[in-house]
């Protein structure tokens, strides 16, 4: 076993983990941590770089699952969450509302997938979408309602919830990032930023999950015996960054807001274009 090929795996998994749900982008952080400095390519080419990728990827979404457990035993009909706000049962959010949120990123996604992958997925695109979405985040802490008409996830109307599924297509876009467009698209249509967080992560397992599935299930050949050494120390690493990530995310996103992201995707975008463009 390699145990410099387990530390880059690790820190891979540290990437991914601590900013899957930052509205920083996950990707582009991949992209321009693995381009630049550990070149997964040449040393995990073997094992399937890509499928490594999703992998670790898996063990983020097994974060949110554990963070919101209760919830999605709620959303599966397995048992009751009381509204937060009345302290009553019932209003809760739905299953029917998650789906409707995530219709419009599933069809673009699949549509523009091949596209994405082949032209998307480079430095300087993601330098791009870091920029663009710091913009749009700032745009809607600027100019989102300054008194929230939804305070928890479980007010959100289905209408809501297709209007954020239609901004999270942005995302697409690598360097954007998911939780950054639908937390902003959230708060711009009048959610509070936690209820606009919450309900970020919450659709973002299903959708990251069946990603992650059909990816596998296309490279199942990479998961081999030497490989999962590297497989299992990159996923548990980003298990673990993930849940520190987004229970630290959760308790400072209503105080702090988006601006301060914002400013370090900038800052981000223009340490990378001068030192490395």
């Amino acid at each position: 076993m390699d145990l410099l090929l387990i530390i880059k795996a690790i820190i891979l998994g540290f990437v991914e983990g601590l900013t899957e749900f930052a509205p920083v982008s996950s990707t582009g952080h991949m992209i321009i941590v693995d381009d630049m400095w550990l070149r997964s390519e040449e040393f995990l080419g073997k094992y399937g770089a890509n499928t490594f990728k999703v992998v670790i990827q898996l063990g983020s979404i097994l974060a949110v699952v554990v963070t919101f457990k209760d919830r999605f035993i709620d959303l599966l009909g397995m048992g009751r969450i009381k509204n937060k706000l009345s302290g009553q049962s019932g209003g809760r959010l739905k299953l029917t509302q998650v789906i409707v949120g995530l219709i419009p990123a599933g069809i673009f996604g699949v549509l523009f997938e091949d596209y994405i992958d082949e032209h998307l997925f480079s430095t300087e695109t993601v330098l791009i979408g870091l920029v663009i979405g710091a913009v749009f985040m700032i745009i809607a802490d600027r100019f989102g309602p300054k008194i929230p008409k939804v305070e928890t996830v479980d007010q959100i109307t289905y209408k809501q919830a297709i209007t954020i599924g239609l901004i999270q297509c942005f995302s697409l876009w690598p360097g954007f990032s998911r939780s950054g467009s639908t937390i902003s698209g959230g708060v711009l249509i009048g959610l509070s930023h936690r209820a606009a967080a919450d309900f970020t992560f919450i659709m973002a397992v299903p959708i990251m999950a069946g990603a992650s599935f059909l990816s596998l299930l296309k490279n199942w050949q990479y998961i081999t015996i030497d490989a999962l050494p590297f497989f299992i120390a990159g996923f548990f690493s980003a298990f673990v960054f993930a849940l520190i990530s987004i229970r630290f995310f959760l308790k400072l996103i209503d105080k702090i807001k988006l601006v301060p992201f914002a400013i370090y995707r900038i800052l981000l975008a223009l340490i990378i274009f001068l030192v490395y463009i």
